[in-house]
């Protein structure tokens, strides 16, 4: 286990603020008198993960699976999203470094780089997807509730709008805006399930269904809404006070979370035999608390994608300011959302859990597995590139691939390993880079490094 803490985490100096601005410190590492207890941090991941892809996954697993089959899907992919979460939120608070800082110390300078802007690509391609599911859900609440045919385009742009505002403050606007948005959206979730149970009873909730998804494949795509989120979540768990604090957060906030908002969609899908969100809480005569819903839903979850993709973006382009930055990349999805990106809701999350959730198999065996490591020691020595570190993300990436079934994504299915093929990629990522260390270190080969002078310290970086 690690023995850095919160005091000194991977030895890299916390940035200054810019005068007139609070630092989110996207290069360095959060400081001891900023750092937060447990609850809140677990408060931002539950509001993350109340989103509108948790209701399309319910409604899927509901006219896809048996209600009990769909049910046991969401739970146990919801515990492994948790378990996985309690050791990246442990890294996260241990070294105090965002998700795009420790890919420069894994996975070398520039390869580091490459890895930075794969993640922002796919923040951005998230706030791009859940923008589009919140305008698509507003046009049909707006009609449903005023009788207005409003462009959808328009409410692409006002929510996008919207959530860019709050991303520009940075970690401290989540957290406030998640303070008071969850217990509401608990509240409003759980009066509507109550009042379909009193108007619609529960005798169609356990009707025979035709099965559409294998059960590790449900189980996976269930983890695959959520995956991304795990991965990056260093950069939420680097202000908790202890690692400790950190793990306990990111398992109550990624299981809670993950399943809170599944488990709701599969229960009102079935019971109700609809499979629009929207029209379920209008059908139950809550036409109000359905725009209330939709909009606290997406605004939580789309302001820390687009956090996410700033402070990745922010390793990239280190002269240029956190808020410049995330204001262009909103501008870039909110386009990405004009042009549809959300109907390609299943298979964007299926890429994720074979090409992104490797990535954290290969981080989380450089920490755990290799106490002289430069995230164990804050060793500020990185190479250019670690070609080894990216050779295991490639066997990662290729073990999903094989382990998924076309059925329920991008893959081939001509092998199995725990029959869920995100846990595949991570498990074999994981496994190939510790044994891939282990070998470097017996043979007492290095990568060759520069030491850390000027440039590294030009670049704001010291992993």
């Amino acid at each position: 286990m690690s023995h850095i803490t919160e005091s000194s985490p991977a030895n890299t100096p916390a940035e200054p603020p810019t005068e007139g601005v609070r630092s989110d410190y996207e290069l360095g590492t959060v400081p001891a008198s900023e750092r937060k207890g447990w609850l809140p941090i677990a408060g931002i991941w539950i509001a993350i993960g109340i989103d509108l892809s948790g209701t399309i996954m319910g409604v899927s697993l509901g006219s896809g699976l048996p209600f009990g089959d769909a049910l046991a899907a969401t739970i146990i992919g919801s515990i492994l999203l948790g378990l996985l979460a309690m050791a990246c939120t442990y890294v996260g608070a241990a070294t105090g470094l965002t998700s795009a800082m420790l890919s420069r110390a894994v996975f070398g300078r520039v390869g580091g780089l490459v890895i930075a802007v794969a993640m922002a690509i796919s923040s951005l391609g998230w706030f791009g997807v859940q923008t589009g599911f919140f305008a698509d859900n507003a046009r049909i609440a707006f009609d449903e509730m005023f009788g207005l045919s409003v462009p959808v385009q328009v409410f692409t742009v006002i929510g996008g709008a919207l959530m860019i505002l709050t991303a520009l403050w940075g970690y401290r606007s989540i957290q406030r805006l998640s303070s008071w948005a969850v217990p509401l959206l608990i509240a409003l979730l759980a009066l509507a399930v109550v009042m379909a149970f009193m108007q619609f009873g529960t005798g169609n909730l356990f009707k025979d269904v035709a099965p559409a998804f294998t059960f590790g494949g449900a189980v996976s795509l269930v983890m695959g809404i959520f995956v991304f989120g795990v991965i990056v979540s260093p950069d939420i768990a680097r202000w908790a006070k202890t690692p400790k604090q950190a793990m306990a957060a990111g398992f109550v906030g990624f299981f809670v979370g993950n399943s809170l908002i599944v488990i709701v969609s599969l229960v009102l899908s079935r019971v109700m035999g609809t499979e629009d969100f929207m029209r379920m809480f209008f059908m139950l005569g809550l036409g109000g608390v359905a725009i209330v819903v939709l909009t606290l839903a997406q605004w939580t979850t789309n302001t820390n994608n687009l956090y996410s993709a700033a402070l990745n973006l922010s390793a990239v382009f280190p002269k240029v300011s956190r808020r410049s930055l995330t204001l262009i990349g909103g501008v870039v999805a909110i386009a990405a959302a004009l042009a549809g990106i959300y109907d390609a809701f299943i298979p964007f999350i299926s890429l994720m859990g074979t090409f992104i959730a490797p990535y954290g198999g290969v981080y989380l065996a450089d920490f755990f597995t290799n106490v002289k490591g430069r995230l164990r020691t804050g060793n500020t020595a990185v190479p250019k590139v670690d070609a080894w570190a990216f050779v295991a993300w490639a066997i990662g990436c290729v073990a999903g691939l094989l382990t998924t079934n076309p059925s329920d994504g991008f893959g081939v299915g001509v092998m199995t390993l725990t029959t869920i093929p995100a846990l595949d990629a991570i498990i074999v990522a994981f496994v190939a880079h510790m044994l891939i260390g282990w070998a470097r270190r017996s043979s007492g080969t290095r990568a060759h490094t520069q030491p850390a002078g000027a440039g590294a310290q030009n670049e704001g970086v010291e992993a």
